[in-house]
């Protein structure tokens, strides 16, 4: 029961990607200030949970297993892997493609007025560096590539996104669903960055839809495949997780949500809000955050 209630919080955040294609063909107009303070809540979320509770659930683990100081080492050296993993996902794509550029006003328009989708796309606006080609044959296959790589790049992502959000329900399920919201929140602007390129490429909204689910989809997947190789390869007797397993888990979720914030989230809100914008979001994650742990004690 504990399991199938972590992949179904993971499923739930892993398909809020289909979310942002929803607004994105639905809304008359993008509400970035919804945007800004809604990624900076999840950054707030994510950084408070983790230096608070995660990572300190992975310190609990390990000393009782190591003792002290080893305990401490393998910890703070989880949470440092974790972020050089996420940093490695990150690294391996390419900068014109990346998941998290902020879409303009005029790119996200034609998503949801049906007289556009004859129009000729706006291609130097979203591809970058990319030449101008009087038919478009080319620049629609440029599109198409770039909205791929950008599905592809973001399932990736939502790999040890949700294998976080799979640990923490197992361990905790009120802690789950706090991350899963924040998940969810971050999940949004990707499924808008998904949608566009595709929608740009093809005109079919259906298809820019279903590619922005199937890189949301990534993320029950991955904590799927995580618990079966945790289960099988790690399991001690009756296929229980070894603890000091987990508490490497958890230092390593702690290092990748803390990267995800600092490098995707922050940027993101503050590319889409304006003044205190996305302060005003962290600060409200970290607040709601902290009241949610508060209240389960």
């Amino acid at each position: 029961m504990d399991v199938a209630f972590a992949l179904g919080l993971t499923l739930l955040a892993g398909l809020a990607t289909g979310i942002g294609s929803i607004i994105a063909f639905t809304a008359q107009r993008t509400n970035y200030r919804f945007l800004s303070v809604a990624t900076g809540f999840s950054a707030g979320v994510m950084l408070y949970v983790s230096f608070v509770e995660i990572f300190f659930k992975g310190v609990a683990a390990l000393t009782e297993r190591f003792g002290d100081p080893w305990g401490h080492w393998i910890n703070a050296a989880s949470f440092f892997g974790g972020m050089l993993l996420i940093g490695l996902i990150d690294n391996m794509i390419p900068a014109g493609e990346n998941p998290h550029e902020v879409r303009t006003e005029d790119e996200t328009l034609p998503l949801h007025d049906a007289s556009a989708v004859h129009a000729p796309p706006p291609v130097p606006a979203l591809v970058v560096a990319a030449p101008v080609h009087p038919h478009g044959g080319h620049d629609h296959h440029r599109l198409m590539r770039m909205g791929l790589f950008t599905a592809l790049a973001i399932g990736i992502h939502n790999f040890p996104e949700g294998l976080a959000t799979f640990l923490a329900a197992l361990e905790n399920p009120q802690l789950g669903v706090a991350i899963a919201i924040a998940i969810a929140l971050h999940n949004i602007p990707e499924g808008i960055s998904v949608s566009v390129p595709i929608f740009y490429a093809t005109g079919d909204r259906k298809r820019a839809f279903l590619y922005s689910m199937l890189s949301g989809i990534a993320e029950p997947v991955g904590a799927g495949v995580a618990y079966l190789i945790l289960f099988f390869v790690s399991g001690g007797e009756g296929g229980v997780v070894p603890p000091e397993l987990m508490g490497i888990l958890f230092g390593g979720v702690a290092g990748i949500m803390v990267y995800i914030s600092l490098d995707e989230l922050l940027p993101t809100s503050r590319a889409y809000g304006k003044g205190h914008d996305s302060l005003f979001g962290l600060v409200a994650g970290m607040a709601v955050m902290a009241l949610s742990l508060l209240l389960m004690r």
